[in-house]
């Protein structure tokens, strides 16, 4: 099933070839959308609901771009990109993937089966305009795929980097100043810690003698009184 919408009516000094993209999904409102976004420009767009439809049209409509969801109901557009790059006739037709996830994975099978480019979903239309008129700018030259390419215009070598942390320009306090250690603290601590203590003096406690208590040892000069 396909919907091929109307070419403008061109001039007759217009003697260059109108351009015939391919666009194929399921969503028959992502196919809607396409159509209205491509109204003004000098592309002939043939959307597609499924990949057989779409390539059964390309020997009576040539592609010169075709652009294909990555899963589908009857083949995923891996498939699709593998057959168009492995047919000598449509070999140098550039492939775009879409894919609602784009991580490693969905990036190495791209590369592996020489898409052109790969767009995440969802996407403003007037960036996949712009990714289509870039494939059919060079005339003379075919886009490089994917593995050839130096500086890929999907920049899929930034596409899994962590996005920048916003930079806050919110003054930071500065921290609190720590409580000043008098300087010599430490070192009067360790002198005291290391300095022999002076014995203690015995203590003299003349109150016993001043107050008689004890026995008396004191001389009387008398002689005991022997027992009779």
């Amino acid at each position: 099933m396909s919907e091929a919408m109307p070419i403008p009516p061109l001039g007759e000094a217009t003697a260059k070839r109108t351009p015939t993209v391919y666009f194929i999904d399921d969503s028959a409102t992502m196919r809607e959308v396409i159509k209205i976004a491509f109204r003004r420009e000098n592309i002939n767009v043939i959307t597609c609901a499924d990949a057989a439809s779409a390539l059964a049209q390309f020997e009576q409509n040539r592609p010169d771009v075709v652009i294909t969801d990555v899963i589908m109901p009857d083949q995923d557009g891996y498939s699709v990109c593998s057959q168009i790059k492995q047919n000598p006739e449509f070999s140098e037709t550039p492939v775009v993937l879409m894919s609602g996830v784009v991580n490693k994975s969905v990036a190495d099978k791209a590369v592996a089966v020489k898409a052109d480019e790969l767009i995440r979903k969802p996407f403003q239309p007037q960036e996949l305009i712009g990714r289509v008129k870039s494939l059919l700018e060079p005339k003379g030259a075919t886009p490089a795929p994917l593995s050839e390419r130096s500086i890929p215009s999907n920049a899929l070598s930034n596409l899994f980097s962590p996005p920048p942390l916003p930079v806050s320009h919110r003054p930071v306090a500065p921290p609190p100043p720590a409580a000043a250690t008098p300087e010599s603290a430490w070192p009067r601590a360790l002198a005291e810690a290391f300095t022999p203590r002076q014995p203690l003096q015995p203590h003299h406690d003349s109150s016993a003698s001043e107050r008689g208590s004890g026995p008396d040892f004191s001389y009387t000069g008398r002689r005991p009184e022997a027992s009779r």
